[in-house]
C-alpha cells in the first residue's frame, strides 16, 4: 500500500523526486532523468520558477510561437501564442493574412469594470438590512482608503457598492455587490483585499446597530471574493468586406458568405455545436492569455458564462450580410492585466508583452479578442470549404511521425507521400513500417 508523506513541502527538490520515484515510479531512472532534464541550467531562473507554486519538482514546457501579420486598428502585430495544439497557430496566421488586405481587424473596448461580492446570511426583516446598508455605506467606502491609495492615484479603485436580495433563490441569502476599476492590473488581489476589509467593517458595525440588537438578528458574512464573471468588462473585435472579396478557389464570395453566416446561426441555435465552436475561439484566446501571463482559467469561466447569459449556451461570434457587406464580430468579457502577477516576473511573459509593444490592459483586451475572432474565422472557413481534417491532420502529421521516432529522411518521405493523400494515424504508421521493411 502506498504510504502518506509528512512535511513534503519542506523537502528539497531532490528529496521530493526521490520520494515520488520510490513511491509511485518504482525508482524508474528514466522518469527521474526526465524530471531533472527539464530543470533550467540557470539556477536563478529555476529558483524563480520553483517559487511560482508549491512542491515544484520540474518545469513543463509548451511551445512559444508567433502568428504574424495581424492588422489591428491600422497597426501591425505579431501575436505570441503558447499552445500545444498543432493547427492553432497556423490557422491564426492564415486568418491574419486573409484579412490583411481586406481592412484588417477593428476593435473597441466597451467597458472595463470588474466586480466582487460579499456574501451574507441574514434571516431578519429585509428593510432593516437595507436601512443599515444605506447608513453604513460611507463608512465601508472609507475603510479601504489605505488599500486603494495607489489605485486611486492612477484614477482607479472602488466605484460603487450595492445590496442584492437573493432570498427568492436561497433562503436568507444577500450579497453586497462591489464594482471596481483596476486599470492595467487584473486586480484580483486588490479586489479581494478591499472586499475582506469591507466585510469585516460591515459585520463589526452590524453588531453595534441598535435595530439589529433589538431584534437579536444580525447579518453574517459567509465569504468575500471577486467574481470572474465580468459582463461589464467587454471588448469587441470585427472584420468586414464586400462579399466579392471573399471569393476563394473553393467558393464564390456570395456563396461563401451565405454558408458562413449559416454556420454561425447553427452555433447560435444548437448548444452541442456551440461548445465546439467556442472551444475553437478559446484556442486563440487562451494561447495569447498564457503567453502574456494572464489567468486563462478565469477568462475561460467568465467567457463561457457570458455565452450562456441568455439562459442557453450559444455562439460567441456573430455574422451577417447587409447590402453585400459581410460582417463578422465577437464580443467577450475579459478581465486581464499587463502589470502585476507573472507579467513582471516570468521572462517569457515579459518578452511576449514586449513583442506586443508593451500594451495597456485595454490594448491587450483588443488583441486577445482579435485572436479569438481570427481562430473562429479560420475554423468556419475550413468547415464550409475543405473540411476541418485536411488542415488539422496536415499539421498533426509531424506529431504522428515524432511518436514513431521517424528520422529526418523518413519525415521528408512521409510529407511528400501524404501531400495528396488522406492522413490518419494508422496510414502514417503503415507507411513508416513499409519504408523500414525495405
Amino acid at each position: 500500500m502506498t504510504k502518506t508523506v509528512n512535511g513534503f513541502s519542506k523537502k528539497t527538490k531532490e528529496e521530493k523526486i526521490a520520494w515520488l520515484a520510490s513511491t509511485y515510479l518504482e525508482n524508474n531512472p528514466q522518469a527521474i532523468s526526465i524530471l531533472k532534464h527539464y530543470w533550467n541550467t540557470d539556477e536563478k531562473l529555476q529558483k524563480l520558477h520553483d517559487d511560482f507554486i508549491e512542491n515544484a519538482i520540474s518545469n513543463y514546457y509548451l511551445p512559444f510561437a508567433i502568428a504574424p501579420n495581424f492588422l489591428i486598428n491600422g497597426k501591425l502585430y505579431a501575436l505570441p501564442m503558447v499552445i500545444e495544439e498543432s493547427s492553432v497557430v497556423a490557422a491564426a496566421g492564415n486568418a491574419a493574412k486573409f484579412w490583411l488586405n481586406r481592412g484588417g481587424f477593428k476593435t473597441e473596448v466597451i467597458s472595463t469594470t470588474k466586480n466582487g461580492q460579499i456574501h451574507l446570511n441574514y434571516y431578519g426583516e429585509p428593510q432593516l438590512l437595507k436601512d443599515f446598508f444605506n447608513f453604513i455605506q460611507p463608512v465601508l467606502k472609507a475603510s479601504i482608503s489605505d488599500i486603494e491609495k495607489n489605485m486611486r492615484a492612477r484614477k482607479g479603485g472602488l466605484i460603487e457598492l450595492s445590496l442584492a436580495d437573493k432570498t427568492e433563490v436561497l433562503e436568507g441569502y444577500y450579497f453586497i455587490h462591489a464594482t471596481f476599476e483596476t486599470l492595467d492590473a487584473m486586480g484580483a488581489n486588490f479586489i479581494n483585499s478591499c472586499l475582506e476589509k469591507i466585510a469585516h467593517v460591515f459585520e463589526t458595525e452590524a453588531q453595534q446597530y441598535e435595530p439589529f440588537k433589538n431584534k437579536n438578528t444580525f447579518p453574517e458574512t459567509v465569504m468575500s471574493i471577486l467574481s470572474n464573471y465580468v459582463p461589464e468588462c467587454l471588448v469587441r473585435a470585427e472584420v468586414s468586406c464586400h462579399v466579392d472579396k471573399l471569393t476563394t478557389k473553393h467558393l464564390d464570395g456570395k456563396k461563401f458568405a451565405s454558408k458562413f453566416v449559416r454556420a454561425i446561426a447553427i452555433a447560435k441555435a444548437e448548444t452541442r455545436r456551440a461548445v465546439t465552436h467556442n472551444k475553437g475561439i478559446m484556442n486563440g484566446i487562451d494561447a495569447v492569455i498564457i503567453a502574456t501571463g494572464n489567468d486563462f482559467r478565469a477568462v475561460e469561466a467568465g467567457i463561457h458564462a457570458y455565452a450562456a447569459r441568455n439562459n442557453y449556451y450559444g455562439s460567441l461570434t456573430h455574422a451577417e450580410v447587409e447590402d453585400d457587406i459581410f460582417k463578422f464580430r465577437i464580443e467577450i468579457p475579459l478581465a486581464i492585466g499587463t502589470v502585476g502577477g507573472l507579467t513582471s516576473l516570468h521572462p517569457m511573459t515579459k518578452l511576449a508583452l514586449e513583442i506586443l509593444k508593451n500594451p495597456s490592459a485595454k490594448e491587450l483586451m483588443e488583441i486577445i479578442a482579435v485572436a479569438g475572432l481570427a481562430q473562429n474565422f479560420a475554423a468556419i472557413r475550413s468547415l464550409i470549404t475543405t473540411g476541418i481534417q485536411k488542415g488539422h491532420m496536415k499539421m498533426h502529421l509531424m506529431n504522428i511521425l515524432n511518436q514513431q521516432e521517424a528520422t529526418e529522411d523518413e519525415k521528408n518521405l512521409a510529407i511528400s507521400h501524404f501531400s495528396s493523400k488522406t492522413i490518419s494515424h494508422s496510414a502514417v504508421v503503415e507507411f513508416i513500417n513499409e519504408i523500414r521493411s525495405k
